[in-house]
């Protein structure tokens, strides 16, 4: 172990602590709009302008949906040569409440749609960004959205250490329970309003069914509402549901044995596109409605699944099928996993997707609404949280080593978090003069 360490502490030889600190944009850096349109070539025309909507309406947003820039951005910043399971998209908005195969709650992230083994510096710098980002959205003082990114890096570094002395099995289990989350937290109001927030999610699907379908020709559906949730075709149309069923059918190869049972007692019964996040906007998204019986319903979302933003940086993923590579990030990172988590190929055999539940108690904090104390105490968590599914890829020791006991690391960050944020406001200005120049098509929305 101490070796280790020793072997971490080492590479601040060639890559110094405040070596991180500060961003000033390459003069060969890449037109940050041609990165969006170049993503575009794999999404629905139709959808485009959605997605170029959301990224519109502010900078945070813009943030959100530009993880491929931020990606071709990082790749020219310094890092130790440590590489993890990174999540690839690691926004603070992408942290966030489900529920466990056994029914607890739990905070953790939760999206991986680009997670690929990286440099652990690319997730920490991205979340640091992203907290002085969610700052000046919700119009908190510079200091206090410093103060935030600072909290993160201060306990992603302090958790690592721990995380280095544990039992493999200790760090394997380690879990944030949203319990301990509320009751260390000083704020009755927001704790109020979270579990508000749980009681609703924790209704079962049975609950939400009445509310997410409808009678069509006599039979059940699920209910369109365009433009986010909308029919393409008739599933039960023999081709199409051929088709659909022989996806079905690949995926539930892809659950273990005791799941690949449970699954079983359900029977397909229609499928819709469904637009999700803002970042995915475009990438084919699908609601699949099963039923076991006239009141035993199981909502999945079938999601493309295209390279991860890291890959043309960080180099391809050892799987093949980019479902799979999802899957398999997520259940390395996330302390606990859907039980219906698993992958499947489309019509196309080049098109991969994973499959989720739709719904499985999430709730997903407002981070718009945080103040000062609140975007403070959301830094915690999500510090612990990255730390902790970056030491399950067992190289906790050798971060800690090269991270040390000094906030120089913390400082370094924080400044690089803030020139970040301000290259993300300008790259979100070229995109709003993009639109008012016809260079891309936007589709506005409440």
């Amino acid at each position: 172990m101490e070796e280790r360490i020793a072997a971490g502490k080492a590479l601040r030889d060639a890559t110094p602590l405040d070596s991180h600190a500060g961003w000033e944009p390459r003069k060969s850096r890449l037109d940050p709009i041609k990165i969006l349109e170049a993503q575009n070539k794999t999404r629905l025309p139709s959808l485009i302008p959605i997605r170029f909507g959301r990224m519109l309406q502010c900078p945070f947003s813009f943030m959100r949906g530009a993880a491929a820039i931020m990606a071709a951005d990082l790749t020219g910043t310094p890092t130790s040569g440590i590489r993890v399971q990174a999540c690839g998209d690691c926004h603070l908005v992408n942290f966030g409440v489900f529920g466990t195969p056994e029914r607890g709650l739990i905070f953790d992230i939760n999206d991986f749609d680009e997670t690929l083994p990286a440099p652990w510096e690319w997730d920490v710098k991205r979340l640091a960004a992203s907290f002085v980002m969610a700052g000046r959205n919700n119009g908190l003082r510079e200091k206090d959205s410093r103060a935030a990114a600072r909290e993160m890096v201060r306990t992603y570094r302090t958790q690592m250490a721990e995380f280095a002395r544990m039992h493999v099995l200790d760090v394997w289990y380690s879990k944030l329970e949203l319990d301990t989350l509320l009751a260390s937290t000083n704020d009755p109001t927001w704790v109020r309003k979270m579990r508000i927030m749980v009681k609703k999610a924790k209704k079962s699907v049975s609950d939400i069914f009445p509310t997410m379908t409808t009678l069509r020709n006599g039979k059940v559906v699920i209910k369109d509402e365009p433009p986010l949730i909308f029919h393409s075709g008739d599933p039960t149309e023999r081709k199409a549901e051929r088709i659909i069923l022989r996806t079905v059918d690949r995926y539930r190869e892809t659950l273990v044995e005791h799941h690949r049972a449970l699954f079983d007692r359900f029977r397909f019964i229609d499928i819709a596109n469904k637009v999700v996040g803002i970042g995915s906007v475009g990438t084919s998204c699908y609601v699949m409605l099963f039923m076991a019986s006239a009141e035993d319903p199981l909502f999945l979302q079938l999601k493309e699944a295209n390279a991860s933003v890291l890959e043309l940086y960080a180099g391809a993923s050892l799987y093949k099928h980019h479902g799979q590579r999802v899957v398999m990030g997520q259940r390395l990172m996330q302390s606990a996993s859907d039980i219906f988590l698993g992958w499947t190929t489309g019509r196309n055999r080049s098109r991969h997707f994973y499959v989720r539940q739709l719904r499985d108690w999430k709730v997903k904090p407002v981070v718009e609404s945080f103040n000062a104390s609140r975007l403070f105490r959301y830094a915690q968590a999500t510090g612990w949280t990255l730390a902790r599914a970056h030491a399950r890829s067992e190289k906790a020791p050798e971060i800690k080593g090269y991270l040390g006991k000094k906030d120089i690391f913390d400082d370094a960050i924080v400044e690089f978090a803030t020139d970040y944020a301000d290259q993300t406001e300008r790259d979100h200005g070229a995109l709003v003069k993009a639109f008012r120049s016809g260079r891309i098509e936007a589709t506005m929305q409440d």
